[in-house]
């Protein structure tokens, strides 16, 4: 019976410890849809498998499934690995990282000679990478291969070996020949140093052990914090790479040695915070180191439970035995077994950080919105039994408004809120300072949280704005030439008007809900002249005076008095000492105001109304008004349309005179016709045969077809687009020479019919 019972002990707690490593809660769906982006496969598969090692572990935490996508050709290099024994350590190593994930080989399916090549490699390594890749390689093949013996056979001697590369500082370096050390380095040797221990087939020198875990507390001696608590570890690899190599190193050890290791729960929580606090990174790397640490982190909280409750079930089984009265020697030295596994189990990983977050940093009570608060691990899973305490909210003033309020808890949304504020709660910037209490003693052997958390918030709200006004008056006795009320809510119409030797003068006051002083963290006035020359004014409080600081180098004066819990704003504008920085502008000036702050829901534009300012003539040698910026885009718009005046056309005759003119003209071309009558013109010498008859017809032709052109252009053809001068010359230069080769052939044969006759 006590060899079963402790047959059944060893696979229930390696199935605790198994199903520890299966997280499924993402950080936020923001690093889900990033994921898909930062991994991205090429033609189905990534360069090596390391980078898909990287990507699938990633997306597996985050509980997005791709391994349908992947494992076709990933599988291939897997198998290829694995099967050939001339394979490189680390690509052994991380072909035996993707089988863990998408399963490749399963079951005793592992070659013998890779077996013995990582064991080989543990043996004779010098540098500690050779470590690394060979001992973390023989734990993997121990987790993945049942049947297979990964164990090494001179434990202590390896552990001696890696713990050589150590130096008194913490660090490590990466061979003996190296005297350069890397906190980078560190966090790998952790991890090797706790695959020696789980392949150790005895159990190695505490005193070993002992001198790691003072060299862990030396290498925390080093670690970088920021101001809010944050901790971190840096190196030449880059913060990021650095802390997660520590975290997965010491996660490592710490779950591999049984002897317990004492970490400051406040740095524990610092490197979760600094991780949380990186958010997104775009590189794949980075990503990666990010969402693994997180998980390293996580998975102490599910080792510890899984743990605990196979412990719970085998002492119900010993209880049951206890009360058969079948218990045996050897069955007592089985409970004495359990119960120092039970306090191991206390002690062998360090606490899980558990991290407050808000929704919202900003209260709006005028929506009297509640305060909401969060708590979960780092990737999100759910916090135990709890409560959360605002121990403080202190002001600005460093004075306490709201002291060890508890807050309430909605177990449908998982949130703690506080849905009430006291009185004397306004508007305004405020630190509250938050406090975890856990509620089983328990749990705060498994949790660790911050001692007090502070978070800035923001209380907004509705300021009161009342008595604004504005006025002239006169730069000698002061006396109100024109005030108007103003309602700032609201752009107003208002229409001054002064000189260079009157004053302008603008108040209001600014109260909180609460009736308090407001001091808004911005205020702007600002004074546009039509030709868009801008003039700004910055308002800045300090003690009981302000000053109004115009961007360009202008200054004014600007008071405020302090009346029954009012706070006034005066101010005066001397038109006199700025006419020179108002460039002796004259004419029309927008008046606008701006006032602003965090905690201000109705912070304003206002357009108050316009002023017009009759100032002295620009002197001589007064400066210019600078240039106002134009759109560079200005020159692409339509250019403005352009008027032509054209000559008046002269004076024409009368239609009836035109027509006689014309008759004339025609005239002598009825009197040459009739003469060629008179004369007995005739055809008779027109040639006979065919070619000179050709020649004779085509060259009347072309004398009619150069007529025609004529009568053409004369007739204003061109004015429907059929002639012009360009295309009438074009045509007659063709014609032309048209009619100069069938001229010519004319010509000739007269010639020679007259050559005939005079020989017959």
């Amino acid at each position: 019976m006590a060899r079963g019972l402790s047959r059944f002990l060893v696979p229930l707690l390696l199935v605790a410890i198994c199903n520890a490593a299966s997280v499924s809660h993402p950080i936020s769906d923001s690093h889900r849809s990033a994921a898909l982006d930062v991994f991205v496969p090429l033609d189905g598969s990534y360069k090596s498998l390391e980078e898909a090692y990287e990507a699938l572990k990633s997306l597996e935490i985050l509980g997005i499934d791709k391994k349908s996508d992947l494992s076709s050709v990933t599988c291939e290099n897997v198998v290829k690995v694995l099967g050939s024994p001339s394979s490189a350590l680390k690509d052994v190593f991380y072909a035996l990282s993707v089988n863990g994930i998408l399963k490749c080989k399963s079951g005793e399916d592992v070659s013998k000679d890779i077996v013995s090549k990582l064991q080989a490699g543990a043996k004779d390594a010098k540098l500690l990478l050779d470590f690394y890749y060979s001992i973390r390689g023989l734990v993997l093949v121990k987790e993945q291969f049942a049947g297979t013996d990964p164990s090494l056979g001179d434990a202590a001697a390896i552990f001696r070996s890696i713990k050589a590369l150590s130096q008194s500082d913490g660090r490590w370096r990466y061979s003996s020949n190296n005297a350069e050390s890397s906190t980078f380095a560190a966090g790998l040797a952790f991890e090797t140093l706790a695959g020696v221990i789980s392949l150790a087939p005895s159990e190695i020198d505490q005193s070993l052990i002992q001198t790691v875990k003072t060299g862990i507390l030396k290498l925390f001696d080093s670690i970088q914090k920021y101001d809010d608590g944050t901790f971190y570890f840096d190196g030449s690899e880059g913060p990021i790479s650095t802390t997660a190599s520590v975290i997965r190193g010491l996660t490592s050890f710490a779950a591999s040695e049984s002897t317990g290791l004492n970490l400051p729960g406040d740095k524990i929580v610092g490197l979760a915070k600094f991780f949380l606090g990186v958010g997104i990174p775009g590189d794949a790397k980075d990503f990666f180191n990010q969402i693994d640490a997180l998980a390293c982190l996580e998975d102490n909280r599910q080792g510890y439970f899984h743990a605990i409750y196979a412990i719970y079930l085998l002492r119900l089984v010993v209880h049951h035995l206890r009360i058969m009265n079948k218990m045996t020697a050897e069955m007592i030295s089985v409970e004495k077994t359990i119960i120092c596994a039970t306090v191991v189990v206390y002690d062998f990983r360090f606490s899980v950080p558990l991290i407050l977050s808000l929704p919202s940093t900003v209260i709006s009570l005028s929506k009297k919105e509640p305060l909401k608060v969060k708590v979960s691990t780092v990737l999100g899973s759910k916090a135990p039994a709890l409560s959360v305490k605002l121990a403080q909210a202190l002001n600005s003033k460093g004075s306490s408004v709201i002291n060890n309020q508890e807050l309430k808890f909605d177990a449908d949304s998982a949130t703690y809120f506080l849905d009430s504020f006291p009185k004397n709660f306004d508007v305004g910037k405020y630190t509250f300072v938050f406090e975890i209490l856990l509620d089983e003693s328990a749990n705060e052997k498994a949790y660790i949280t911050e001692a007090q958390t502070k978070v800035p918030i923001a209380a907004t709200g509705a300021i009161s704005i009342e008595n604004a006004e504005i006025a002239v008056l006169d730069s000698d006795v002061g006396s109100v030439e024109s005030q108007k009320k103003l309602d700032l809510t609201k752009d107003g119409g208002v229409s001054l008007s002064a000189n260079h030797l009157q004053k302008l003068r603008l108040s209001f006051q600014l109260t909180t809900p609460l009736g308090l002083v407001f001091k808004p963290h911005q205020a702007f006035l600002k004074l546009k002249h039509e030709s868009q020359v801008e003039h700004i004014f910055l308002v800045k409080t300090s003690g009981k005076k302000s000053e109004v600081v115009l961007v360009k180098f202008l200054k004014l004066r600007l008071d405020w008095l302090l009346l029954k819990n009012y706070l006034i704003y005066l101010l005066a504008t001397d038109f006199l000492g700025l006419v020179e920085k108002l460039y002796y502008l004259s004419g029309k000036y927008e008046i606008q105001l701006t006032i602003g702050d965090a905690s201000m829901e109705n912070s304003l534009l206002s357009n108050i109304g316009h002023i017009e300012l009759d100032l002295p003539e620009r002197p001589e040698k007064a400066p210019l008004p600078p240039l106002q910026p134009t759109d560079p885009y200005s020159r692409f718009v339509p250019k403005a349309e352009i008027s032509h005046i054209f000559r008046v056309p002269e004076k024409l005759p009368a239609k009836q005179l035109s027509l006689i003119f014309l008759g004339l003209i025609v005239l002598p071309f009825i009197f040459f016709l009739i003469g060629l009558t008179r004369l007995g013109v005739n055809i008779k010498s027109f040639p006979s045969s065919v070619g000179a008859a050709t020649s004779a017809l085509l060259f009347h032709g072309g004398i009619g077809a150069v007529l025609l052109l004529y009568v053409l252009f004369w007739l204003k053809a061109s004015s429907q687009k059929l002639l012009d001068l360009f295309t009438t010359l074009k045509a007659l230069s063709l014609l032309g020479v048209f009619l100069l080769f069938v001229g010519h052939r004319t010509l000739s044969n007269l010639a020679a019919a007259s050559n005939k006759l005079k020989s017959a």
